[in-house]
């Protein structure tokens, strides 16, 4: 019964222990489902189950049904144009980052769109091209391809580009592979393991990677790829050995292009709530460039490279190359969850915004159909632009009709007007694609950010962007993870065990490093563990406990058998005589030493001490006789804090059952409190783990529920109270009862607690 007074509380209940407390209140009887439950229940089929099935795999026939064309037919179709001339250039930028020539970035802009339509779930993303997975393909190209042949004839330079596309397209082809295996699995909860800090520090150090990668077309230099690790150094270093051989029409150009890009985003981002529309800045300085670059003839005049013969219309599937495919099953793994990862990312931000549901596991299956076709039709990875994203939302894009039209307006360039982008110097398609990365270049800001907020997380942004700077986007990714899961075994393995104490004189108990107003029962420990207990950290939660109660139990117990021992012989002796109060001893040496009495049936000294063959019982507590010493204990009870365990291990319950054995066999009464883990009771009985010792009877609902059982316990033992220490200030004071009531007391007593 709860009883509010004021902003107070009464509780009067009594006190529970697991035990008692399964006997007033009986849990209800719940059926698990087994494993062949569940497989009936997959393979058993109803019309329901066949309609949520093909909605499921179709999310548009749940959607398009409905779908108010009055209402939002005009502003899907101003954002699909809208969208499609920003995918148009992003897919011709993004396709220098993959080492092929420019048109296949349509591709890559076009076929991903189409397959998404059908099987997507978001309404608001834009599939595509994204600067990172675009980066992560080429380094595969440059690492299966050789650029030996770069500049020599366009025999071989027309090959060497074939082989691109194809080393490409195939890597894209199976990281589409992985990703529909891995939503076919339902295993989507993958992406779980891809924190937000690690995700922001392997963006920014893959926009890192971009920079590098698009200096040599500002520049204009013939500069040869570098494979992995180390691969943006050598970049670097080539880059200066050959910056001399600038193209200046060219670095003019891209810088030209870089400040109005970097200046009217600015304006873009700071008058958003003013703008209708975000200023479509890329789209007029292409058309500016595109017009001079022809007008001009930059091409003859300042032997700038310039983007050349755009193929009218698609061309066949590609033809699998199965050394290819071997070779880049590991790259196209990080390609696959990378894509996912970002692209669900984004996804979830506009679910969330506009309330609707988003499915991973269809998510998988979407983007690895998308990429199927993609890869099959010579284009490169797909996943989604968050600047083109933003476009698409901001121009009024309500559901993927606008990507279905902006898919159109790609497709008109790819088969009519592709051709009047020919004059385009490369220069500025590379800085166009730098332009877009402002976003991710600004993520440095969070390294201050995660500091103060959780000093785990901004480790992994740190660990996550070196490694993906030194060892490359593949390798980068995968030691990224790794010291992820790391700092999880970190805060499992060693967590942050304390001492806990009464404050306020109530039913609260906190780590008594933490306040000044704190009460603790005389001889008892409260002793609270904030991580589950396995095998990993079982033995750091033991020695905690040891230095937490300050003594070895097993030591404690070791020492007194020994003693015992020495008793035994020296009453058979006849050298220890027992009065009223204290032994008297009659000889002033023994003739035993430690060792000899350790050598001696040592397996005897871990075992309970056994006194009922002696006249007497000792107190451990008192004298004992000259020469033999036994380390003194300050506790009687010891309480377990388990409530934030979530669970244990069959190697943490081994020893867990050591250690309370080895505080009980010295007389220290051991108590477990907040045992709630699911079957966490079954499983201890599984495992054999009580016994005469050990009973079940040791567990209570909650640390207060202990304490007082201690109070009562000993108070009937010991005829009187067992005070806590000196009351430290002022306040209301609580009289524990023997009934287990708690209750308020408005009146001055000199100790919190009483019975």
């Amino acid at each position: 019964m709860v009883e509010p007074v004021g902003n107070q509380y009464v509780v009067a209940r009594p006190v529970y222990s697991e035990n008692s407390f399964g006997d007033q209140h009986k849990k209800v009887h719940r059926y698990h489902k087994t494993f062949l439950d569940h497989l009936k229940e997959y393979f058993r089929c109803s019309p329901q189950k066949a309609k949520n099935i093909v909605t499921s795999l179709l999310p548009i026939t749940s959607w398009l049904r409905t779908y108010p064309f009055k209402e939002w037919l005009l502003s899907d179709l101003v954002s699909g144009i809208s969208t499609g001339l920003v995918a148009v250039l992003q897919g011709l930028a993004f396709a220098l980052l993959v080492y092929v020539p420019p048109g296949y970035g349509l591709y890559a802009a076009f076929y991903p769109v189409i397959v998404y339509f059908f099987f997507g779930t978001s309404r608001h993303i834009s599939v595509g091209p994204f600067p990172v997975l675009s980066i992560m393909v080429g380094e595969v190209v440059m690492k299966l391809t050789s650029e030996n042949n770069l500049n020599s004839t366009s025999g071989n330079e027309t090959a060497l580009d074939n082989k691109r596309v194809n080393v490409a397209a195939t890597v894209t082809l199976v990281a589409g592979i992985f990703q529909l295996l891995l939503g076919v699995l339902q295993i989507g909860f993958i992406i779980i393991y891809l924190s937000q800090s690690l995700i922001s520090g392997f963006t920014t150090a893959a926009a890192i990677h971009v920079v590098v990668s698009q200096l040599k077309f500002i520049f204009q230099l013939p500069v040869q790829g570098c494979k992995e690790p180390l691969s943006i150094f050598c970049s670097l270093e080539k880059i200066g050995r050959q910056i001399t051989d600038t193209n200046i029409a060219d670095l003019v150009t891209a810088l030209i292009i870089l400040v109005i890009v970097f200046v009217v985003k600015e304006i873009n981002e700071r008058y958003k709530d003013k703008l209708p529309v975000p200023i479509p800045i890329e789209l007029f300085v292409t058309v500016i460039a595109t017009g001079i670059s022809y007008g001009f003839n930059f091409k003859e005049r300042f032997h700038v490279a310039v983007i050349g013969e755009l193929k009218k219309g698609f061309e066949a599937p590609v033809e699998l190359d199965m050394e290819v495919f071997q070779s880049c099953l590991g790259d196209a793994f990080s390609i696959a969850i990378v894509g996912f990862a970002v692209a669900y990312s984004v996804a979830k931000v506009y679910s969330i915004k506009y309330d609707y549901p988003i499915n991973g596991n269809q998510e998988l299956i979407a983007f690895g159909l998308s990429n199927i076709f993609g890869g099959a039709f010579r284009g490169f990875a797909a996943s989604t632009s968050l600047s083109r994203s933003g476009v698409q939302v901001s121009t009024g894009g309500k559901t993927q009709i606008a990507g279905l039209l902006s898919a159109l307006i790609v497709l008109i360039v790819i088969l009519a007007i592709g051709f009047l982008l020919e004059p385009l110097q490369k220069s500025v398609l590379a800085a166009l694609a730098l332009g877009n990365l402002k976003g991710m270049l600004m993520q440095f800001k969070e390294i201050g950010i995660l500091w103060k907020k959780d000093k785990y997380d901004c480790m992994i942004w740190v660990v996550t962007f070196l490694s993906t700077v030194i060892l490359g986007l593949a390798l980068g990714l995968a030691a990224s993870v790794g010291f992820e899961l790391l700092t999880l075994v970190f805060r499992t393995q060693f967590p942050k065990c304390t001492v806990l104490a009464n404050v306020g004189r109530s039913n609260i108990y906190k780590n008594r490093k933490d306040y000044a107003d704190i009460y603790e029962p005389e001889g008892v420990k409260i002793f609270r563990c904030p991580a589950p207990l396995f095998f990993a950290n079982i033995d750091f939660f033991k020695d905690k406990l040891i230095a937490a109660v300050g003594f070895n139990p097993l030591r404690v117990l070791r020492k007194r058998n020994k003693a015992l021992r020495k008793i035994r012989k020296m009453l058979k002796r006849g050298e220890l005589q027992m009065t009223g109060k204290s032994f008297i001893c009659t000889v002033t040496g023994l003739k035993d030493s430690d060792e000899e009495l350790d050598n001696n049936k040592i397996e005897e000294l871990d075992q309970p001490t056994n006194m009922a063959d002696l006249p007497f019982q000792i107190d451990w507590s008192a004298d004992l006789p000259a020469n033999i010493t036994v380390p003194r204990i300050d506790i009687h009870s010891l309480i377990l804090d388990f409530s934030a365990v979530s669970f244990f291990d069959v190697s943490a319950l081994r020893v867990l059952r050591e250690i309370l054995k080895d505080f009980i066999r010295i007389d220290v009464d051991v108590y477990i409190v907040g045992a709630h883990a699911d079957g966490f009771l079954d499983k201890m009985e599984r495992c054999e783990f009580f016994d005469e010792e050990i009973k079940p009877s040791i567990f209570f609902l909650t640390v207060h529920d202990a304490v007082l059982h201690i109070l009562v316990e000993k108070s009937i033992h010991d005829s009187k109270s067992k005070p806590m220490k000196p009351e430290m200030g002022s306040g209301d004071h609580f009289i524990i009862n023997t009934n287990g009531e708690l209750r308020n007391r408005e009146h001055t007593v000199r100790l919190p607690f009483s019975l």
